[in-house]
């Protein structure tokens, strides 16, 4: 999955452990973003791995990022909340190599970093 989303998604050529490595922790950075810095959820994983699993069996994460950018990139552009929450469910953003269009999601987390309106981001929740 990771050296897909190098390939197609960030169009590298011939991917290296050094870009494999910097997708994983910017990922990971997102992830555990709610434990090192202030906001409205303040959470640690085990709350989101005890909120989000509904039943003990079905306590598989499967993580989607949005927006990826390569290791050397240094051009950036403002992304809008309907971009970010389209990217996180594009099956081409996800970490593991599974068809996400076949299933469902139980539960969802989505965690926005910067400065993010509150009702934009519920009202795209919700559609």
């Amino acid at each position: 999955a990771l050296y897909d989303i190098c390939m197609r998604t960030l169009k590298l050529n011939n991917p290296s452990y050094g870009d494999l490595n910097h997708l994983v922790s910017a990922v990971m950075s997102g992830v555990t973003t709610c434990l090192r810095f202030p906001g409205q959820l303040n959470s640690d994983l085990r709350k989101l791995a005890v909120n989000m699993v509904p039943f003990p069996r079905l306590h598989f994460f499967m993580v989607g990022f949005a927006p990826l950018t390569s290791r050397g990139a240094h051009s950036f552009r403002a992304v809008t909340v309907p971009e970010l929450t389209q990217q996180m469910f594009d099956p081409k953003n996800m970490m593991a190599a599974s068809d996400f269009r076949n299933g469902r999601y139980l539960t969802c987390s989505a965690i926005f970093r910067g400065k993010v309106s509150m009702k934009e981001v519920e009202d795209q929740m919700r559609n």
